[in-house]
């Protein structure tokens, strides 16, 4: 479950988007996919897919691993509740302000910020192996496209600078995949750590095996002097 829910999430998220993507008209912003006819079942679906996702993988690390992961298991469920909230509550169309746009946009602010932070959280400590090195690896991606992402947004004041309207959707899209391939690493990761030392032994760090009876002559002697 720990692996296959967030693998199950991440096929149908991503299928999400590239259906929006090449069967609706383009959109600066994957959110922006909700305001036009047959959009926002896809949006519902990929965030829903995705919240569950984190659920599952948080429902495993809970299982396998509960003293360890308590702080990536929040930054978890708070993701998969922003997620939620972000499907229930759309955008606004262009510059129109409204609650359910600024519930969507500080939604989409805790899922974007808290899914980097949990794989990084997840993967300190642990022993640099591939599949902890790329977990690192993919939340600091993810932290250095948001910064690129936010950076490029027209609201803000290093857009122009940058020119960054030429491709902010882009940014948005691809901090997407990154947090989606996220989540993935980290279910592989955990997987991988709570199986393996079950399934490979290793030579001698085996407490619970009994003592092979000695034998020989000191053994024989020393059953004499008792």
């Amino acid at each position: 479950m720990i692996l296959v829910a967030p693998l199950v999430a991440a096929v149908v998220c991503l299928a999400a988007l590239a259906h929006a993507h090449l069967a609706l008209p383009a959109q600066p912003l994957v959110s922006d996919y909700a305001l036009v006819p047959g959009g926002m079942p896809l949006v519902v679906v990929g965030m829903t897919a995705l919240a569950s996702g984190c659920l599952f993988l948080a429902y495993g690390l809970a299982v396998n691993d509960p003293a360890r992961t308590a702080a990536t298991r929040l930054l978890l469920i708070a993701a998969a509740a922003g997620l939620m909230l972000s499907a229930v509550f759309p955008t606004d169309p262009g510059a129109a302000k409204s609650l359910s746009g600024e519930l969507h946009r500080w939604a989409s602010a805790v899922v974007f910020t808290s899914l980097p932070v949990a794989g990084w959280s997840l993967a300190r400590g642990r022993a640099a192996l591939p599949r902890w090195n790329l977990v690192r690896s993919l939340a600091v991606t993810s932290v250095i496209t948001l910064a690129v992402y936010l950076a490029a947004h027209p609201a803000t004041l290093t857009s122009p600078l940058i020119g960054g309207a030429a491709y902010y959707g882009l940014m948005e899209r691809a901090l997407i995949v990154a947090e989606i391939v996220l989540v993935v690493a980290m279910g592989l990761a955990a997987f991988l750590d709570f199986r393996l030392p079950a399934a490979v032994p290793v030579a001698g760090r085996n407490p619970g095996a009994a003592k092979a009876p000695e034998a020989g002559p000191a053994a024989v002697d020393r059953a004499r002097a008792a």
